[in-house]
């Protein structure tokens, strides 16, 4: 599984309404994309749940590294680039991801942790997908992923959550969650 995840920083004064109506539009093209865990529709607004600019982004998880090249290759970024430029798209092998008893995805926290350079890389792996596994346990929680960045050593958390972030990290609202494989990840237990 790969994630992946692009963000455009927003001019201060652009209309967010514009944003809101792309999510509607464009949303429901993604309820039926093979290979396709989900994608999330995501909006980091001035003024709200710390951020202090406003971003619009988009957050995958791919089945297999083939369907993320796939929308490379085929186009589907390039619709992005066209209206809002090209942007350095990070992408993660996901350690474990896992489908939480949560129903609506309402927000979408991001945390990226380094691991320290004396770690010992396989304990805190281990560790980071246990850490995962209890988190998909927790109420309101739709789906937890541990992302892995071998290039700098980063562990990426997200969690797609019914309620609102309260721990560290970027906290995005979620305009549109396109799910079409979300239900085959393993279930919390």
């Amino acid at each position: 599984m790969i994630v992946a995840h692009y963000e455009h920083r927003l001019p201060a004064d652009y209309d967010l309404g514009l944003i809101r109506s792309r999510a509607r539009e464009r949303g429901p093209l993604w309820d039926a994309k093979p290979e396709l865990y989900f994608k999330g529709f995501l909006l980091r607004e001035s003024g709200h749940f710390g951020a202090t600019t406003s971003s619009y982004s988009s957050l995958y998880l791919w089945r297999h590294d083939e369907a993320f090249r796939d929308f490379l290759v085929n186009g589907g970024y390039k619709i992005v680039v066209d209206m809002f430029g090209r942007a350095r798209i990070e992408t993660r092998v996901a350690l474990d991801a896992r489908k939480g008893a949560g129903r609506e995805a309402r927000f979408a926290y991001r945390q990226d942790v380094a691991i320290p350079p004396d770690a010992d890389l396989a304990a805190a792996m281990t560790g980071e997908i246990e850490r995962n596994a209890d988190l998909s346990a927790r109420a309101g929680i739709v789906a937890a992923v541990i992302g892995l960045d071998a290039e700098t050593w980063v562990f990426t958390r997200v969690l797609l959550s019914e309620n609102e972030c309260t721990d560290a990290g970027a906290c995005y609202q979620i305009l549109h969650l396109a799910q079409p494989l979300l239900d085959r990840l393993p279930y919390a237990t």
